[in-house]
């Protein structure tokens, strides 16, 4: 092996991230030749690659110095080839028992833009329409999901001002969105 591979290999041990980008540069095209050759895909090829490189940093300070860094990242390259395979044959023995997804509503543009013209009218009539208090229930209800208590419990209110509060602001959504009613 090269002195210029174990000067390299060795201020890599110690982070710095010059000795990294030139064995980078150095063995990445034949790294990924010989990746390519495995899986023949680009993309995944690509992907292995770059895993590769990224564990050889996360391990660098077992690397030594001494060993051929070529070997080091072909081994750790084909382990992630492996892995990719097994994978893949995971997938095939189970494809019959995976369901194909579902085409959904939000799949069709005119229904996606309907959908993101009520988003955008109930966003106004909340903003515009709601008084602050019961705006700011509304959000904590409906936006973030909590449980009436936990809006009563975080704004020291009693449950029941909490329900009389959301109340109020979906008879005001209802009266303002009637006509998507």
């Amino acid at each position: 092996m090269a002195e210029k591979d174990q000067e390299l290999l060795t201020r890599l041990r110690e982070s710095d991230r010059d000795a990294f980008r030139d064995l980078f540069t150095k063995y990445h095209h034949s790294l990924f030749n010989f990746v390519f050759y495995r899986v023949k895909d680009e993309t995944i090829a690509d992907d292995i690659v770059q895993d590769t490189f990224l564990r050889v940093w996360k391990h660098k300070t077992s690397l030594k110095p001494k060993e051929s860094f070529f070997s080091y990242i072909a081994k750790i390259s084909n382990n992630l080839c492996l892995d990719f395979f097994r994978h893949e044959n995971v997938k095939i023995r189970h494809k019959d028992t995976i369901p194909e997804p579902t085409p959904s509503q939000l799949d069709n543009p005119a229904v996606r833009h309907e959908t993101e013209l009520l988003e955008a009218e109930i966003q106004d009539v909340v903003n515009e329409h709601l008084p602050d208090k019961c705006r700011e229930i509304f959000i904590l209800s409906r936006v973030n999901g909590l449980a009436n208590q936990d809006i009563a419990d975080t704004l020291a209110l009693s449950r029941r001002t909490v329900e009389n509060q959301l109340y109020r602001a979906l008879k005001i959504l209802r009266v303002k969105l009637k006509n998507y009613l």
